[in-house]
């Protein structure tokens, strides 16, 4: 992750979900892979993204992708599941599972009674949770970065004065949600020094070679593979369910993710190492 922050490169990383996804996209040889506090919600509850889903939940989720992936993780921690104390935790939590980087957000999470969804919380509360998370780390290469969905809940003016805030921290970058177009982008690095990533990226935005020198150093493309995968598993379902054929596709393409991406080869070799008596 910190060499991706140092490179003079914008990169679009792979939404993963699962030990499986996330080999596929190391094999297919994406630098960075991006677990969204929603995709994890879907993948490990198949519930909605209402922070319903626990740190411990979302630390085994991690903890099993980096078991079986070399690929650098970027997770999303959503608010630190609770205070200033509570982040300090999730540090903690994630960095044993291994993460390469994570998010802390100051978005008013879970929904408090009586008021509207994804208010944000008072920016000198963000700003403790910000140290707290920069304080709890332990290994100098994981990545903090402070996140912020002011641009989607403040007029611009205020939202820059909160990012320009944010830029004291002794954070690692700023994760922004709700850029929309090239002006805010650059009204917002004339506020800010820290590299920036981006969630959520629009189409008006997917220039890497000018996001780069915005010091842009994350865009993402939101989570279609997960969605794909859905949408996959429902059609062959329904197909099964009418009594059709199974739907097997090409003998590469089960012979890549069935054999490959499960390490069928390895696992052989192993059984041929350690289960057979010596000759």
């Amino acid at each position: 992750m910190r060499a991706v922050l140092q490179q003079d490169a914008c990169l679009f990383p792979a939404s993963v979900f699962d030990p499986l996804s996330a080999r596929m996209a190391e094999h297919l040889g994406f630098e960075l892979g991006m677990l969204a506090g929603s995709v994890a919600s879907w993948h490990v509850l198949g519930a909605p993204d209402q922070v319903v889903l626990t740190l411990t939940e979302l630390a085994e989720t991690a903890h099993r992708i980096g078991r079986a992936s070399s690929l650098s993780l970027l997770v999303d921690a959503d608010h630190g599941f609770g205070n200033a104390l509570n982040v300090r935790r999730t540090i903690a939590e994630l960095e044993d599972a291994g993460v390469s980087g994570l998010t802390i957000e100051d978005t008013e999470l879970p929904q408090p009674f009586a008021k509207p969804a994804k208010g944000l919380i008072d920016a000198a509360e963000a700003m403790g949770k910000f140290q707290a998370a920069v304080d709890a780390r332990t290994d100098p290469l994981l990545c903090v970065f402070a996140r912020t969905t002011a641009l989607s809940n403040l007029p611009m003016r205020e939202a820059l004065e909160r990012i320009a805030l944010y830029n004291t921290a002794k954070v690692d970058g700023l994760f922004l949600v709700g850029v929309q177009n090239w002006e805010q982008l650059k009204a917002i690095r004339s506020v800010t020094s820290l590299p920036l990533l981006l969630g959520s990226t629009p189409k008006e935005l997917k220039d890497a070679r000018q996001l780069a020198q915005l010091n842009v150093k994350v865009a993402l493309e939101g989570h279609s593979p997960f969605n794909e995968a859905l949408r996959a598993t429902f059609e062959e379902l329904q197909r099964l369910r009418a009594r059709v054929s199974p739907n097997m596709g090409p003998p590469i393409a089960k012979d890549l993710l069935l054999k490959t991406l499960t390490q069928e080869a390895e696992y052989k070799q192993w059984i041929k190492t350690y289960l057979n008596p010596p000759q």
